[in-house]
């Protein structure tokens, strides 16, 4: 049953998220590299992008959490099918989101597909979500992209009540997010995974292996 729902855009700390939900507790966390490992799951987004999944634990059955695309673009349904879930909004500089975006996922689409489960199964929903469809076909278009990014958080600020709802820049630590989940500090650094440079080895090393291990943990 999931007890975090993450509605933060990817490329704003959320691999990093992701290792220290789990770390306290709160795992597994679903983020698109469950896609990445198993791109067989593409189907259910598909599902959801018709407006076909009424019961969300058949998406999300066996994890505690989310953070990043796919669930991101649907934090409204999945507030509604889980009311006792929190609201985690992860957020950071627009001007430097975009940066981050544009120079890694997104230079994912403008290759070539290729003939393997990856590209057969996931990037067309992706596509279709993400590019297509949050972006309206215009991520290039930097002033739409970054308008785009406000609007949602603004969004879900508006939307979700105050007590449900924790907006955090990753790098302020463990302090106020465990305050939010209610549960201990560790002592021990806040996780700090998947920057700029290595997020294709991270993928490709995902693809490989059919799952994801975070450095955090390795």
């Amino acid at each position: 049953m999931v007890k975090i729902i993450g509605a933060g855009f990817g490329r704003t700390g959320t691999a990093s998220m992701k290792s220290a939900l789990e770390h306290l507790g709160f795992a597994p966390c679903y983020h698109m590299f469950e896609v990445i490992a198993q791109p067989e799951r593409a189907k259910d987004w598909d599902r959801a992008l018709d407006g076909e999944v009424e019961d969300w634990e058949t998406v999300l059955g066996g994890f505690e959490s989310t953070v990043d695309w796919p669930g991101c673009t649907f934090w409204r349904e999945l507030m509604d099918f889980y009311p006792d879930a929190k609201v985690l909004l992860t957020v950071r500089d627009p001007e430097r989101w975009y940066d981050s975006v544009f120079n890694t996922i997104y230079q994912f689409v403008q290759e070539p597909p290729a003939d393997d489960d990856f590209s057969l199964k996931m990037r067309p929903t992706i596509e279709r979500m993400i590019w297509n469809g949050t972006f309206d076909g215009r991520f290039d278009d930097r002033e739409h992209a970054i308008k785009v990014f406000e609007a949602h958080n603004a969004a879900v600020q508006e939307a979700v009540p105050a007590d449900r709802l924790l907006t955090y820049q990753v790098g302020e630590g463990w302090g106020r997010l465990c305050e939010f989940l209610e549960v201990p500090v560790p002592d021990e650094p806040f996780p700090h995974v998947n920057d700029s440079g290595s997020i294709r080895d991270l993928v490709e090393k995902t693809q490989r292996e059919g799952k994801f291990t975070s450095p955090y943990e390795s």
